[in-house]
């Protein structure tokens, strides 16, 4: 009798748990009962995939930013389980207005926009929300945007995946690299679009405009937003006719893996949080700060 009382408590609790197990890691694919339990199994952790619209040579989708974020986010999220919010493409792109089929939103609206998509995803149940971003124009941006969070009381943590590249992949993906330049649409972006997308790419293109550093203005210790253009008006920068799908399968397990890491870190982290709470609280009344 003792055991049967023990094991129907061992599958009621079984029942109540709530596991990653066939639960979608894409916020878009699961339902309003199934979210609820994903929230759960995510421990509140939630990846903002982020990219923009814009060329990549003359052989790459105009997604290929969106694309990249995007499956690292979901290889991730497989791997260590977290909610990922669905494609977004609203970035800082101006350098490349000039091109056909970017899409350029005014730097109010990108604020705006991120603000508001990071305080649905909290309303959501989802405090901690990291941002996964594979476009060059965006870095400066988002980091304003991180810093900018103490501006006003907030219940939620936004966290910004800072890659890096380990000794071992880089010099793996080296011996695989037939060229020696890199920087847009390369043959290393263009081998990971080759190993996500390989329908989508247009490999008999990839010779059709130069990808070589104009080298129009020489500016010492100064920054000025026409550099990009006055390097690479093509907007490509490098040589791609290497690329294969196995070294985008290379650079791609590496990213997430290192995704992964972070997702649980940041599901692991209790500090962030009751920090922030700490310095709402302190900033509310200056006066009252104490000395530590």
């Amino acid at each position: 009798m003792k055991k049967l009382l023990f094991s129907a408590v061992a599958l009621a609790i079984a029942a109540t748990t709530v596991t990653a197990q066939n639960l979608h890691t894409g916020w878009e694919e699961l339902t309003g009962p199934d979210f609820k339990k994903a929230v759960e199994a995510a421990e509140g952790v939630c990846i903002l995939p982020m990219g923009v619209l814009e060329k990549h040579g003359a052989h790459m989708p105009l997604g290929t930013d969106v694309f990249s974020a995007r499956e690292v986010s979901k290889r991730a999220a497989a791997k260590e389980y977290a909610v990922v919010f669905p494609f977004y493409y609203v970035g800082q792109i101006n350098e490349a207005k000039q091109q056909p089929g970017t899409v350029a939103y005014s730097p109010e609206l990108l604020y705006k926009m991120l603000d508001e998509t990071c305080r649905e995803i909290a309303r959501n149940g989802m405090k901690k929300i990291i941002i996964c971003n594979s476009h060059g124009g965006n870095p400066m941006f988002l980091e304003y945007f991180c810093q900018a969070q103490l501006a006003s009381q907030k219940d939620y943590a936004v966290y910004l995946y800072q890659p890096t590249v380990d000794r071992e992949t880089a010099q793996k993906i080296a011996s695989m690299r037939k060229s020696t330049t890199a920087g847009h649409a390369d043959e290393v972006e263009t081998a990971t679009l080759l190993a996500i997308v390989p329908d989508l790419m247009r490999m008999d293109q990839v010779n059709a405009e130069s990808g070589d550093d104009l080298a129009r203005l020489a500016l010492r210790n100064a920054y000025t937003a026409i550099w990009w253009y006055a390097k690479y008006p093509n907007h490509y920068a490098g040589e791609a006719s290497g690329a294969t799908p196995e070294m985008g399968e290379v650079k791609l397990a590496q990213w997430a893996n290192q995704l992964a890491d972070v997702v649980k870190m940041v599901k692991e982290d209790n500090i962030t949080l009751k920090l922030q709470a700490e310095y709402f609280k302190e900033a509310a009344d200056p006066l009252k700060t104490p000395v530590r």
